[in-house]
C-alpha cells in the first residue's frame, strides 16, 4: 500500500490554510468495482458529446480487470474513491489502459501520482516504457500527458475510437 501526502508539498502561504488530503493508493478489490464504474462515468461523461458515444472506460469490464489485479484505486482519508488506474503488464512495456480522477478531486496531484504508480510498476516488472492512449476529442489529455514526460507516437482508429498513442521511456 502506498500513501501519498499532499501536505508535504511546498505551497504558497495563502494556500497553506487549505492542506491537501492524504491519498492512499492500493490494489482494487471486488467491493471497489461499483465505485470505480461510478467514477468512470463521472470522469468521462463530459466527453460523450465530443466522442459521439460513451468512451470505452464507461463500458469497461472492471470486474475482470479487478480479478486480473490490474486496477489500482486512490482513496481519501474517508476511504472515498477519488481516482483509479488500470495497469496491464505487457512483455516489453506497461500499458496504462485507463486513468481517471473524480471531477471534484482534480487538480490535487492525484492523476500525477497515478502516473507515477504506473512508472513504478513498469520499473518493478523490468520494462523501460509506459504506453497509454486517449481519445483525440479529449483535448485536455493531449496537453496533460506531455507535461508529464509522455510523447505522442501516432494516431489511429482503434475499436471505433480515434485514439492518440503516447509513450514514456523510463531510465
Amino acid at each position: 500500500m502506498l500513501v501519498m501526502s499532499m501536505r508535504d508539498r511546498h505551497v504558497a502561504p495563502a494556500a497553506a490554510a487549505y492542506p491537501r488530503p492524504i491519498i492512499t493508493i492500493r490494489s482494487a478489490v471486488v467491493d471497489d468495482v461499483r465505485a470505480v464504474r461510478e467514477l468512470a462515468v463521472a470522469a468521462y461523461g463530459k466527453y460523450v458529446a465530443r466522442v459521439g458515444r460513451r468512451p470505452a472506460p464507461m463500458t469497461a469490464d472492471y470486474v475482470q480487470a479487478v480479478r486480473d489485479r490490474q486496477v489500482w484505486v486512490a482513496v481519501d482519508e474517508g476511504n472515498a474513491l477519488v481516482g483509479f488506474a488500470v495497469l496491464v503488464a505487457e512483455p516489453d512495456h506497461l500499458l496504462l489502459e485507463n486513468i481517471a480522477v473524480s471531477p471534484t478531486s482534480q487538480g490535487q496531484g492525484i492523476g500525477a501520482r497515478l502516473l507515477a504508480l504506473a512508472e513504478e510498476h513498469a520499473t518493478a516488472q523490468g520494462v523501460r516504457e509506459v504506453r497509454l492512449y486517449t481519445n483525440e476529442a479529449m483535448t485536455e489529455n493531449l496537453a496533460y500527458y506531455p507535461r508529464h514526460g509522455y510523447v505522442e507516437t501516432h494516431r489511429a482508429l482503434q475499436d471505433g475510437f480515434r485514439r492518440v498513442f503516447f509513450i514514456k521511456h523510463l531510465s
